[in-house]
């Protein structure tokens, strides 16, 4: 399947669940809010939250950085934004592509990826394009609100060793793109990733 194939039918996806979404995880936003809690974000930071969907951490986020600053989500499909519109954060909001994202090199602090890992029809490529964004020593924070074990309970199959998110797959997907594991949690209530911009 081709790249814009692949953009198309996740697109198609969200689209046709966007209007549901929240709903039908009912209580993720505590979970959400703990994860970007435990990251140490500043004031007058720059938070990029990549494939924002319905926005579930963008109150969060802008809560860490403050009035100084910035919260970006950005997310494929506008049905999806429309619903993180309609919560009221303070956060710029723009329909594009994680792989081709219109921002410069170097200015994001952190960039907030929920469920995103699984969803790049290129990881390795979409990871270097996250990297790209970032300034050096800035931060990839790959997250969800439940691990590995209990997501692949939840859609009826079992963990693979060479699943994109399970610890060594990851490590080297990320050593790749030009990023460098430094924490890695996978609980039944939390999977957190967190990954270093080199140089």
């Amino acid at each position: 399947m081709s790249y814009e194939s692949e953009l198309a039918r996740a697109r198609e996806f969200f689209a046709d669940r966007a209007a549901g979404w929240d709903a039908k995880f009912p209580g993720d936003e505590p979970r959400y809010a703990a994860a970007v809690a435990g990251l140490g974000l500043r004031g007058g930071e720059f938070v990029l939250d990549a494939g924002c969907g319905t926005g579930r951490a963008l109150a969060p986020l802008r809560d860490a950085v403050g009035p100084d600053g910035v919260v970006l989500g950005i997310d494929l499909t506008p049905e999806m934004l429309a619903q993180a519109a309609a919560k009221g954060v303070d956060a710029a909001l723009v329909t594009a592509d994680c792989g081709r994202l219109p921002l410069r090199d170097g200015v994001v602090d952190l960039v907030f990826g929920a469920g995103l890992i699984s969803h790049l029809p290129g990881p390795e490529s979409g990871l270097r394009e996250l990297a790209r964004v970032t300034r050096g020593g800035g931060r990839l924070a790959l997250y969800h609100p439940i691990g590995r074990a209990a997501l692949a309970a939840r859609h009826g199959r079992q963990l693979t060793a060479d699943d994109i998110r399970a610890e060594g797959p990851l490590r080297g997907l990320l050593a790749g793109a030009g990023w460098r594991l430094v924490s890695y949690v996978d609980s039944d209530v939390r999977f957190l990733a967190v990954a270093e911009r080199e140089g």
